[in-house]
């Protein structure tokens, strides 16, 4: 069964073509490697909650807006050697320093994810 990264992150508006020129070079990059889709998303509806909602999950801030990606693999193993292969791209390397991305890396929500039901 395929294999998910998810991510949630917090994009100043400001910085969306910056995130998108971002975006396109590292999905061209995952795709490349193998990855079966390389998705970004940015809200549209979002709820902000009193307990939990995605914009209280990343500190949500005046200014920014929701951003909700995925990249899909063929398993956790396919995964693993994709990332392995797309982290050590020597283009990748600009992306990898904290400055130089359009948004607070340190607010980003991620993690892998085990498909169960694929319709």
């Amino acid at each position: 069964m395929a294999y998910v990264d998810g991510f949630v992150i917090p994009l100043p508006k400001e910085n969306l073509e910056a995130y998108l020129d971002m975006s396109r070079q590292c999905g061209a990059i995952w795709k490349e490697y193998g990855a079966r889709e390389f998705r970004e998303c940015i809200g549209d509806d979002i709820p902000p909650g009193k307990v939990t909602s995605f914009p209280l999950s990343v500190d949500l801030r005046e200014g920014e807006v929701v951003v909700f990606s995925w990249i899909v693999y063929g398993s956790r193993a396919e995964r693993d050697a994709i990332n392995d292969k797309a982290m050590n791209d020597p283009r990748m390397a600009h992306f990898m320093d904290q400055k130089n991305l359009p948004f607070d890396g340190k607010r980003m929500i991620y993690g892998g994810f085990e498909m169960l039901i694929d319709l």
